[in-house]
């Protein structure tokens, strides 16, 4: 009684892993198609490099940060004068 359970459980366990081995197959046809797929239409390839900046365009950001910069030093002094009279 004891050889045929284990036959059994032998015979189930060697169905199931050839079923998990065309399962496994199917799986990764499957994310292989939805990775071509995929690709395309939501960016999932190489990522793209940074844009580069043309020399005009860097000074305009180089004057504009410059202004930013001293309003904020302006209105750092003006509250410092205040807050110590």
């Amino acid at each position: 009684m004891a050889n045929d359970i284990m036959t059994t459980l032998r015979q189930a366990l060697g169905k199931l892993s050839s079923q998990r081995q065309r399962l496994d197959q199917q799986i990764s046809a499957i994310e292989g198609a939805l990775g071509a797929l995929g690709r395309g239409s939501q960016g999932g390839g190489a990522r793209r490099g940074r844009r580069t900046m043309s020399p005009a365009a860097r000074r305009a950001v180089g004057r504009r940060m410059k202004a930013y910069s001293a309003k904020r030093k302006a209105e750092t002094a003006r509250g410092k004068g205040k807050a110590s009279k």
